[in-house]
């Protein structure tokens, strides 16, 4: 009888010893994984603030789309974008929220349109779209962070777009589309902050017009 209490009694305490050590580990797992969510949380409204904190802003870009290389630069005002290609073709791309203007200066040619309707519009949603990336994913690697957002555009088109910073200093990288099939990508570098913009800097005419 009392080799059978002291079982119970051993069995109980191994039991309550158990019980511990496994509260110990879901203390663990929890902290971990809140820990991780919060600081991806952290991570993601830095990255955000400072996409929708970009204006006055100026920086060059190489961008290539598997089989192209194209030279250029891109101006961030208040509420526009303007992307600037010099090599290999001299061309302006002016967008706003809902319109925008395409000027090939070799061909001397203008064309107004809905950026929404194009694979241009990536370019103003990213920098002053502030809601655009709310639903996306943050991942941080190295001193890496990436920024990724899927979904559907207008023309009823898979999309992909990336933003890649430079975790420290907080600094915009390069920037990833893939639309369907079509994959472009973006190098960026010099970047140039208080830029002093001529009023009719972001307007939507034809350059000739303004000389």
């Amino acid at each position: 009888m009392e080799l059978l209490a002291k079982q119970i009694t051993q069995a109980k305490d191994m039991f309550l010893k158990n019980e511990k050590y496994l509260l110990f580990i879901l203390i663990l797992v929890f902290y971990f994984f809140t820990s991780k969510a919060y600081s991806a949380s952290e991570d993601k409204a830095k990255a955000l603030n400072y996409l929708s904190s970009i204006s006055d802003f100026s920086a060059s870009f190489l961008q290539s789309d598997g089989e192209n290389l194209s030279e250029g630069k891109v101006y961030i005002g208040k509420k526009r974008v303007r992307a600037e290609y010099f090599l290999p073709t001299k061309i302006l791309i002016i967008l706003a929220e809902d319109k925008a203007m395409y000027y090939n200066y070799e061909l001397e040619e203008d064309e107004f349109f809905n950026p929404k309707n194009t694979n241009a519009w990536f370019f103003y949603d990213i920098f002053r779209n502030p809601y655009f990336f709310e639903d996306g994913k943050v991942e941080v690697k190295n001193n890496e962070l990436l920024l990724e957002k899927k979904g559907i555009d207008n023309e009823e088109k898979n999309f992909v777009i990336r933003v890649l910073f430079e975790k420290k200093p907080l600094i915009l990288r390069g920037i990833e589309v893939v639309i369907n099939d079509d994959v472009l990508k973006l190098s960026i570098y010099n970047h140039s902050h208080n830029e002093v913009f001529d009023k009719n800097f972001f307007k939507l005419i034809n350059p000739n017009f303004l000389n």
